[in-house]
């Protein structure tokens, strides 16, 4: 964990043995997103654009549902996603991913975010890794 002048931060990475166009897809196109990401049937609607909305429906392990919406602030396909998530007093937490392709079929994926509490970076931190590791098993598969 790193704490800056901005609040809490954390920088989590993965690997897979895919192309970087196939990590691409599934965290921008609805149904491979909805498949991995913990969502609930039908709640995702990705607009990958700058400025683009997103909105979806988390399903937790132990079945609490909660709404998630932001906005697009930077998209440059294959490489750059970054991401502002509304909060509930109205505010935008921003989460950046960055893809590398590796050659030979390997991505990285660097997903990084700052919070402004201890509590909030716990649990984002705790939620980007499950997502992580979803994604890795699911994009072998498609």
């Amino acid at each position: 964990m790193t704490a800056n002048e901005n609040g809490f931060g954390y920088t989590l990475t993965s690997e897979v043995d895919v192309p970087v166009a196939t990590v691409w897809t599934a965290w921008t196109e609805n149904p491979h997103y909805e498949a991995w990401s913990y969502s609930k049937p039908g709640s995702v609607e990705l607009d990958v654009t700058p400025g683009g909305r997103y909105t979806a429906t988390v399903v937790t392990p132990d079945g609490q549902e909660f709404p998630i919406t932001g906005r697009y602030i930077e998209v440059v396909e294959n490489e750059l996603l970054v991401m502002g998530m509304d909060t509930p007093g109205g505010g935008e937490e921003v989460m950046r991913l960055d893809l590398t392709d590796l050659g030979g079929d390997r991505t990285r994926l660097v997903l990084s975010q700052t919070l402004a509490t201890q509590e909030e970076h716990d649990m984002a931190k705790q939620g980007s890794e499950m997502l992580l590791a979803s994604h890795a098993e699911y994009v072998v598969k498609i």
